[in-house]
């Protein structure tokens, strides 16, 4: 049967705060379905929405947090694992700003922040299927990307020692995902190793193309990198398990191009932008993903650095609505078709 995938979502991450309606998930999961959503994804860090711990430990908790949701008219459709998964690895020149992602307990010792984020994913996979969720999404940290531009040029061995030792560290991760059934879907982001299809690529090898390691599908991402996020879907479908609707817009001029200029968003050349301000194709997105059998959510990850938040979340929902394409279970012509007969089939091409 074909399949239609779900939607619209909202990712809680960029709004939840410590003001009603977002500082509570009873208050947020209303505020959300008020404007339309059907569906939330909720950051797993944020202590304010959700106890990531008592998730994994407790199914009585997550059916208590799934009822929450119902009578707000949501559901959860993913936990996200975001922050968590960035401290898995941490070049050492990132340790200081990464270290606002770790509990005070563990910063400025980045043995025990790692410690403490590989536990974390792995009490995430056991929220995950607690909560009855087939998917995650994630980040994969970083060891390579400092050196990122091959200037001074890269010694030898470089990046092949740097995906080892990544894949060394999430293959644990991975199989404990696999136990429970549930997929990470890699955000493939500037500032990760993972950051477009060749690097993904090159660390699906490295852990063995394992069954769990999955794309969570951003284009907005892609159109700052101007890489063709079109045929991204053509070439990693089979991969992609969650989708990030977002935008964004690239217009290089003759003072900067794909890097910026270190410039403040306003002024980048790349810029992030509410659904519809942007220049993402979405149209064909959703075509893209309709044409390959997607069947998962539709989340909206808002960000802009013009609009305000309010106004790009009511925005966001009959956007995506009004892009998901209910997929039809017959072709357009059967009604010119008739019935097959083999015999008469053979005499169509002269074969006696």
């Amino acid at each position: 049967m074909p399949k239609t995938m779900k939607g619209p979502a909202i990712f809680l991450a960029q709004f939840a705060g410590d003001e009603a309606p977002y500082n509570t998930l009873p208050n947020i999961a209303r505020w959300a379905a008020g404007h339309g959503y059907k569906g939330i994804q909720v950051p797993s860090w944020d202590g304010r929405l959700f106890d990531l711990k008592k998730a994994a430990e407790s199914k009585d908790y997550c059916d208590e947090v799934q009822g929450i949701c119902r009578e707000a008219g949501v559901e959860i459709t993913e936990l996200s694992t975001h922050l968590i998964g960035q401290l898995v690895a941490v070049h050492p020149a990132y340790d200081f700003p990464f270290d606002g992602f770790a509990p005070e307990s563990v910063r400025g010792n980045p043995k025990a922040r790692q410690e403490w984020a590989v536990e974390n994913m792995l009490l995430a996979a056991k929220a995950s299927r607690n909560l009855g969720k087939d998917v995650t999404v994630s980040f994969s940290g970083a060891l390579a990307f400092p050196y990122l531009y091959p200037w001074p040029q890269r010694p030898d061995g470089l990046i092949e020692e740097a995906f080892s030792e990544l894949a060394r560290r999430w293959k644990l991760i991975l199989d404990a995902y696999e136990d429970q059934g549930v997929d990470i879907a890699f955000e493939l982001h500037p500032g990760e190793d993972l950051f477009d299809g060749a690097t993904f690529e090159m660390f699906l090898e490295k852990v063995g193309n394992h069954k769990r390691c999955m794309i969570n599908y951003d284009p907005s991402h892609f159109l700052l990198q101007q890489l063709d996020y079109l045929a991204f879907i053509d070439i990693y479908h089979e991969r992609i398990s969650a989708f990030h609707v977002k935008d964004a817009e690239f217009n290089p001029d003759g003072r900067q191009g794909v890097y910026s200029g270190y410039q403040p968003w306003v002024k980048r050349a790349g810029r992030f932008r509410s659904l519809g301000d942007g220049q993402v194709d979405f149209t064909s997105i959703f075509s893209k993903l309709a044409q390959y059998d997607y069947d998962s959510w539709a989340v909206l990850e808002w960000e802009c650095c013009l609009k305000h938040p309010e106004q790009g979340a009511a925005e966001g929902a009959p956007f995506i609505a009004n892009h998901i394409i209910r997929v039809t279970e017959k072709a357009f012509d059967d009604f010119a078709g008739g019935a097959t007969d083999r015999d008469q089939l053979r005499k169509m091409m002269g074969i006696g």
